[in-house]
């Protein structure tokens, strides 16, 4: 199968380099002409080609039954500015993809305009950071059903599969879409991914939040405010290490954490000033609207709103967490 990807950062090139090696061809743009290149030379047997427009990618689609435009751009203005240009160069039956993390409600309204047209509007919530090219992405996706099935042979290849992940009880029960097991599930209608993908964003600010105040905790247990008979000089690293064997809390954020402690224990790499990314926000706004409590999420929101004017160890646990799921580098 052959796709159209728009933007070819941190996710977005090693998405094309990922469906290259499933051998999927792709045509690929990014706004610097020396990215698009890197990921032509990167992508598997000569089944990237790069183009220096957006125009140009519409065009390198021509003859494709259904042409496929993945746009994997910040979210808010850019996105929105492309997916525009897109609706203008593609026609009936075609498909535009929203991988990136745009705002739930502008994804029903894009599909709504789109649908006047006859253009499928599929918004795609991609859950793996720059681990994804070497162990697939985690996908909850939201559009119609036909352009769903249609473009299931590209989510199929950049999903991680089940891998050595223990098998559910009753996951064959009538109503379970065995997508699931694979790593990629349709949600419902346009919006309803991003929507998914927004709530699992606020609930790893929650997680990522826990393991900070944590350890921060351990780390001030030998402070000087302390008695001296209360006080424990602990090791972190060894700490997060010990926990990521068998321990309930082990985790892909564990691993990352224990792996940030072991480089640097007191983290000095870090500012520990923590940006939020704008689904935390919109996960509380969805609260609001829904008058659901959600007292962990929107503290930790605010905690990385506290942070960018004085921060601590908690803070820079989770700049080393951002940093390694994601290669988010925050100011120093």
């Amino acid at each position: 199968m052959r796709i159209g990807i728009i933007g070819l950062g941190r996710m977005g090139g090693n998405i094309a380099v990922r469906l290259t090696r499933h051998g999927h061809d792709v045509v690929v743009h990014d706004r610097t002409a020396s990215v698009t290149d890197a990921i032509v030379q990167r992508a598997e047997g000569g089944r990237a080609t790069g183009v220096d427009s957006v125009e140009a990618l519409v065009k390198g689609l021509e003859g494709d039954t259904h042409r496929v435009v993945w746009v994997m751009l910040p979210a808010g203005k850019i996105t929105e500015a492309c997916v525009q240009q897109l609706g203008t160069l593609l026609g009936k039956g075609d498909v535009i993809i929203d991988g990136g993390n745009s705002y739930y409600k502008d994804d029903v309204r894009r599909a709504e305009e789109l649908s006047a047209k006859g253009i499928s509007y599929v918004d795609v919530g991609t859950s793996g950071g720059v681990w994804g090219l070497e162990r697939g992405y985690c996908m909850m996706y939201g559009g119609p059903k036909e352009a769903a099935d249609y473009i299931d042979p590209i989510l199929a290849a950049l999903a991680p599969g089940k891998g050595d992940v223990p098998v559910t009880p009753n996951r064959d029960a009538p109503g379970l879409d065995p997508r699931a097991e694979q790593g990629y599930l349709h949600c419902g209608p346009s919006g309803s991914g991003h929507f998914v993908k927004m709530i699992h964003n606020g609930i790893e600010y929650g997680m990522m939040q826990a393991f900070a105040e944590g350890f921060d905790i351990m780390k001030s247990k030998n402070s000087p405010v302390l008695a001296e008979g209360d006080r424990f000089d602990l090791n972190m690293a060894d700490i997060a290490e010990v926990w990521r064997r068998g321990s309930v809390v082990s985790s892909w954020l564990l691993d990352l954490t224990a792996e940030a402690l072991a480089k640097s224990g007191e983290l000095s790499e870090f500012s520990g000033e923590v940006a939020d990314s704008g689904e935390g926000r919109w996960t509380i706004e969805a609260a609001i609207e829904e008058d659901v409590p959600a007292p962990v999420m929107t503290a930790a929101l605010f905690t990385r709103f506290r942070s960018r004017s004085g921060n601590n160890f908690a803070e820079k646990i989770l700049s080393a967490q951002r940093f390694g799921f994601g290669g988010h580098v925050e100011p120093k």
